[in-house]
């Protein structure tokens, strides 16, 4: 599943304005809008996307290579990932309309008597805390038991689920944080089985697959005449399928065709009259405005409407769904590759939603600049991890992680090396003084990587007081804003939608985030004053005038 919140190079993408789409989608235009992102991709991705417009669907089946056009089609059923989480929402709205619940409940409550739930300080974990991924419980359950990061969850069952309960302690206040937790959604989708009486699988069958005509989805009974698609890692290995428990498969456990999920928008849009339908509009109200979210939906603003999205993905799958009520729009794009690493779904899933985010373009594999090589060796330290030595060799970068062999890296035109051996991303980023950094993106996590064989530089000492002269409102375009501001002596900044990150001082008016690759200098006027910012990532530039 994909656990990682929207990325800001998402939204930086979005700055360049393109011509939108006036007319109902047709499927050979859908087909030409895919082939300009994907073909000749260097992860060899294969995609199925279809975008809902009121009564009309436009389909494509595109490979990055057409050598494999026949890997997908019609009949091939994707691991949907965490977009299964929203499904589990429309189950949990079922319930409370049918007079068996409410979000306000404990989630203890739904559990099994005596089960040992964390609270925080005597404030309980309530249902809408689950659905919006403020319950505090951490990422994952502390007795996983996972012997092959490949299929992590495959040795979960419901008895070692909440026994992590017992395990847990919260990171904060149930409401206050997001915090992204298939550990949370795991426990929901064993209490709404539970108070349902029956299995996930039965459930979703009965009230959500079957009523919208989703035929072929399914979590771990596959209909006869459905094909199993084969994952496969952004290096086009393939990749081992993913188990859940099937209790535990509501948070990414659900495979789906492509016409199982347009049955599926179109459901969302309240294009079928189902008994569930009013269930999904119900998951589609806001929970909470800090985060955005509906039950198990982001709400996105898109110029002047909101839009809903999701994206998930599991070892060898990627997929984005959104639905758009007010243009009665629904896009779906489900890979049999993984994209955590570079970006997941979201430039292809983003266009489609509204043509003023741009498409982004395949990456091709080309050589690295040798003076970008040259700078990038040396001896590294992963955050809370090991150390690493990065070589420049015959045109090439190598890397070394302590206790490990040394593997080549390739190299992209997005400027980011990647191993052919594990699903992972070296991405340089350059500092204000014009050495490099990098991070180091794999399993879903970011982790930043910081020089440790030069003298750093001392960070600029920095009062609350002056870190108080950043703060304020800095629109980057229209419906998305930075919110700088300080708070306990650091400076955060909060991009719209998105949850807050620390910053740190690098130079003077320049403050860095190494887990997102960011960042930011501030600009003064003639008087001294910071009137606006640049936000630099991924090689893009977006600029805000300050709004006090």
């Amino acid at each position: 599943m994909n656990n990682r919140p929207a990325a800001l190079a998402a939204a930086l993408a979005a700055a360049i304005a393109v011509p939108g789409l006036a007319h109902a989608m047709t499927d050979a235009a859908l087909a030409d809008v895919v082939r300009q992102r994907l073909q000749g991709d260097r992860t060899g991705a294969c995609m199925a996307v279809a975008v809902v417009e009121q009564d009309r669907v436009a389909r494509t089946f595109q490979c990055a290579d057409d050598a494999d056009a026949k890997r997908i089609g019609a009949d091939s059923a994707f691991e949907i990932g965490s977009v299964s989480k929203t499904m589990t929402a429309a189950l949990l709205a079922r319930l409370i309309e049918q007079g068996q619940g409410s979000l306000d409940d404990t989630l203890a409550s739904w559990l099994p008597a005596g089960t040992q739930v964390p609270d925080w300080q005597g404030q309980p974990i309530l249902l809408r805390h689950v659905v919006n991924h403020t319950s505090g419980l951490p990422a994952l359950p502390s007795r996983l038991g996972a012997t092959s990061m490949d299929d992590p969850y495959a040795n979960l069952d419901e008895a070692a689920l909440l026994a992590s309960l017992g395990d847990a302690r919260l990171a904060a206040a149930p409401g206050t944080e997001f915090v992204y937790s298939n550990f949370a959604s795991m426990l929901l989708s064993y209490a709404v089985a539970r108070r349902a009486g029956t299995d996930f699988e039965s459930l979703a069958r009965r009230e959500l697959f079957a009523p919208l005509g989703m035929a072929h989805a399914y979590v771990n009974d596959p209909p006869a005449d459905v094909r199993v698609a084969v994952g496969h890692t952004p290096n086009a290995r393939p990749a081992s399928p993913w188990h859940f428990a099937t209790n535990l498969a509501g948070t990414g456990g659900v495979r789906a065709t492509l016409d199982d999920m347009v049955r599926y928008m179109q459901g969302g849009l309240g294009r079928i009259d189902a008994p569930i339908r009013t269930a999904l509009e119900a998951t589609h109200a806001p929970v909470s405005e800090q985060p955005p979210m509906g039950m198990n939906w982001k709400r996105v603003p898109v110029k002047d409407r909101t839009v809903l999205m999701h994206e998930g993905g599991t070892g060898g799958f990627s997929a984005f769904a959104s639905l758009d009520p007010q243009r009665q729009r629904g896009v779906v794009v489900l890979s049999d590759t993984a994209w955590h690493s570079i970006g997941s779904l979201g430039s292809l899933g983003l266009h489609l939603v509204d043509a003023s985010f741009p498409l982004g373009k395949p990456r091709r594999e080309i050589a690295a600049d040798p003076a970008l090589l040259e700078a990038l060796a040396g001896e590294y330290k992963l955050q809370g991890a090991m150390k690493m030595t990065l070589r420049a060799r015959d045109g090439r970068l190598y890397v070394q992680a302590d206790g490990q062999d040394e593997f080549a890296m390739g190299h992209d035109d997005a400027g980011d090396f990647f191993p052919r051996e594990v699903d992972a991303l070296l991405s340089p980023q350059r500092r204000a003084d014009g050495s490099y950094d990098f991070t180091w993106t794999q399993m879903g996590g970011v982790i930043p990587a910081v020089r440790i064989d030069r003298t750093a530089a001392a960070a600029p000492a920095l009062s609350p007081a002056d870190l108080a002269a950043y703060a304020g409102d800095y629109p980057l375009m229209p419906s998305f804003s930075l919110n700088v501001r300080e708070q306990n002596g650091v400076l955060h900044a909060q991009a719209t939608g998105q949850g807050a990150f620390p910053l740190e001082a690098n130079a003077a008016d320049t403050f860095e985030a190494p887990a997102y690759g960011i960042e930011i200098r501030f600009l003064r006027d003639a008087g001294g004053q910071v009137e606006s910012l640049e936000l630099h990532q991924a090689g893009q530039v977006l600029r805000g005038k300050r709004r006090h």
